[in-house]
């Protein structure tokens, strides 16, 4: 069952499942962030990982080397054309253990050609959520800090899961900043 605004506010303010949490939709002058209907638009950071060739790195999951990006901290991110980046969400969750959480891009940067990814967030994970960035442009792409980039939607099961994200110890449980790829060893 997808959870409503009502639900997603107790638990953020009761629970600290969003924090900072931003109980209304902000909207005028930005991309909209916070609350909605049956959602919570999350924004983006002013930390970046932007890839780049200067190296001549080859992206690999398992080997990943930080040659592959260069590091940027600024209110505004210009992803070259038909590259990618990696960011974070200035909101810190922490997922129930009998919730899953999916999430999904913003129109407005996808009507750009902007596509948002975020794998979802499992019952009782938590950290600051890794965003990946994917311009499908010809030109560069600008992404605005401290607004609103993805929509989070809240699934509660019909009975908590067995084994969560917090008893396998996920490899990326509790991580802060924006954290590439990583094997565990």
């Amino acid at each position: 069952m997808i959870m409503s605004d009502k639900w997603i506010r107790k638990m953020a303010t009761e629970q600290k499942m969003i924090d900072p949490f931003v109980e209304k939709q902000q909207g005028k002058g930005v991309v909209s962030y916070g609350l909605s209907s049956y959602g919570y638009d999350a924004r983006v950071a002013n930390e970046f990982k932007i890839f780049t060739n200067v190296n001549n790195a080859i992206v690999d999951p398992k080997n990943f080397s930080s040659d592959s990006f260069v590091d940027k901290v600024s209110d505004v991110c210009i992803i070259p054309p038909n590259s990618f980046a990696l960011a974070r969400t200035v909101e810190y969750f922490k997922i129930p253990r009998d919730v899953l959480v999916i999430c999904l891009g913003k129109s407005t940067y996808a009507r750009c050609g902007i596509i948002v990814n975020v794998t979802p967030l499992e019952p009782e994970w938590e950290g600051h959520v890794t965003l990946e960035f994917s311009n499908t442009t010809p030109l560069p792409a600008k992404i605005y800090a401290g607004e609103g980039v993805c929509q989070f939607l809240f699934l509660q099961g019909n009975e908590p899961c067995e084994t969560s994200y917090k008893d396998k110890s996920g490899k990326y449980m509790g991580q802060l900043g924006v954290t590439p790829p990583k094997i565990l060893g």
